[in-house]
């Protein structure tokens, strides 16, 4: 029986199949999930910020930390950083105050960051649902590595 375990803001969680990572509200936030398929093993992260600019206060709600720690608890797992996959999704422009300019926005700050640090890692992206001024839904099935996207006023979408 699998269980669906819940990722709260500024957190991540890992599991093994056939159990469900899910996070609810993806606005301008960023989820971002790593699987392993010959594990079958995957991480889900939701982030809110870019970086952490300050090495003595360490929070899960910023990118580079919330990788960082979840490639730390996937490798206790035993997965190979080379067996990891990502998807990404999130990083909408949820409000519209002075600025137009969508490159202004957390979101794509939030999305810019994430990708340049899955990057710099060799962790390749095969999919993402990126951008747009709608919130999400994302689970993670770690089975089989398939994203389900629920984004209001859309069919639900798997990546």
């Amino acid at each position: 029986m699998s269980e669906q375990i819940k990722v709260g803001m500024a957190d991540f969680k890992v599991a093994r199949s056939p159990d469900r990572l899910i996070t609810l509200g993806l606005g301008s936030c960023i989820g971002i999930t790593l699987f392993s398929k010959r594990y079958k093993i995957g991480g889900m992260a939701h982030i809110m910020l870019p970086k952490n600019n300050d090495p003595d206060k360490r929070s899960l709600k910023f990118a580079d930390v919330a990788i960082e720690d979840m490639l730390i608890e996937l490798r206790n797992m035993g997965v190979k950083h080379s067996d990891l996959e990502a998807k990404i999704a999130g990083g909408a422009k949820m409000f519209s105050f002075n600025s137009s300019d969508e490159k202004s926005s957390i979101g794509y700050r939030n999305a810019v960051s994430v990708k340049a640090i899955l990057g710099e890692l060799g962790i390749k992206i095969i999919a993402e649902d990126i951008g747009g001024t709608m919130g999400r839904t994302i689970e993670l099935d770690v089975e089989n590595g398939d994203l389900k996207i629920k984004t209001i006023g859309k069919d639900i979408r798997i990546i």
